[in-house]
Formats: structure tokens, C-alpha cells, sequence
């Protein structure tokens, strides 16, 4: 136990590695060395963080959850059982593609759901929701909830997680969204 920091005894936590006050990591875990992971944080059963990888503050792991080199997640993320990321478009065991790693940055807010796929290369927008066993080969925009394989648009999504009207009014607690000169859909309250 550490006095900033919770960490199961099963964990193993690498030296080089930053965690943040309040984070809890729970059992079976991996935190290589050069992960950087914020504060109030929960890591799940099971997951494994791989060097360079970096969470924010509030981030939620779920069980069984590998997080590869490229992945980055910004504050209040959640990453739902079984989530899986990849770094590399080509892997093969017998060549190194370590020079080839593309980065995933997952933007504040956003839900991946369980056993969800992100194809290394494609972020994920603000407050979007990715839904369970999706498999994402493109980047979603913000306040976007995709579903499928490949995923593919099914709503508007407000902060709050709840589905927007045709208005782009969320129909849970009424927060007003419209979109910008690009058309993408921005937070208007």
C-alpha cells in the first residue's frame, strides 16, 4: 500500500511509472514502466497498461482491459470489460513494427463499451460513446454514439450519456447542443 495510492498486493506496478493520488488498482494488474495515470483513477481486475500509455483524472478501467504503447485517455474515460486496443494496422510475430505504433487518443468524456474493439490510428471523440462490442476502424466525433462492426452512427449523445432529440436536445436533463459551420455537433449551454 502506498500512501497516495491503492494497489492490490497481486498487482505488479514497474518503477518509471506515475500514479496519482486516490488511483485504485486491483488485482492481477500490470503498470509498466513509463505509464503515467492520473489521479482518482480505478483500474480493474486483470488489465494490463503498457509503457508510454497515459490516463487522465477520473479514469475507469473495467476488468480484463489491455492498453497498448499509443493510447492515451484523457480525463473521465471509461473503458468498459473486455475493451480492446491495438497499436500497430499489420502485426507479425516475426517482424518488430515498434517504429510503426499509431497513436489512439480517447477525448474526455468518452465510454468505450465492453468488449468494444479500436483499431489503432482512429480517436474518439469527447463525450462519445462507443457501444458494446463495436468495432471502430474510423474516428468518431464528438458527443457521437457508434454501434457494430464496423461501428457506424446511431445518435447524438449528450454529456450526461443519454441520447439527443432531433432538436439536439438531450432528452434526459434538457442540455441544448447545435452544430458549427463544419457540422459537427457542439455544446451550446
Amino acid at each position: 500500500m502506498n500512501d497516495r495510492y491503492f494497489a492490490h498486493e497481486t498487482a505488479v506496478i514497474d518503477e518509471e511509472s506515475e500514479i496519482g493520488t486516490g488511483t485504485r488498482i486491483w488485482h492481477w494488474c500490470h503498470i509498466m514502466k513509463g505509464v503515467k495515470i492520473g489521479n482518482n483513477c480505478n483500474i480493474g481486475e486483470n488489465v494490463f497498461i503498457e509503457t508510454g500509455v497515459e490516463l487522465g483524472n477520473n479514469v475507469k478501467v473495467k476488468n480484463n482491459v489491455a492498453i497498448y504503447t499509443g493510447v492515451i485517455c484523457e480525463d473521465d474515460v471509461f473503458l468498459g470489460p473486455n475493451c480492446v486496443f491495438t497499436n500497430v494496422i499489420n502485426p507479425r510475430s516475426f517482424i518488430e513494427r515498434k517504429q510503426e505504433f499509431k497513436k489512439t487518443i480517447i477525448y474526455k468524456g468518452a465510454t468505450i463499451g465492453a468488449n468494444a474493439t479500436i483499431v489503432c490510428g482512429h480517436n474518439i471523440g469527447r463525450y462519445s460513446f462507443i457501444g458494446a462490442g463495436s468495432v471502430v476502424t474510423k474516428t468518431i466525433p464528438d458527443y457521437t454514439m457508434v454501434v457494430g462492426n464496423p461501428a457506424k452512427f446511431h445518435a447524438y449523445i449528450c454529456k450526461c450519456g443519454c441520447k439527443l432529440n432531433n432538436s439536439l436536445k438531450c432528452i434526459s436533463c434538457g442540455i441544448q447542443y447545435g452544430k458549427n459551420k463544419n457540422s459537427q455537433i457542439i455544446l451550446l449551454q
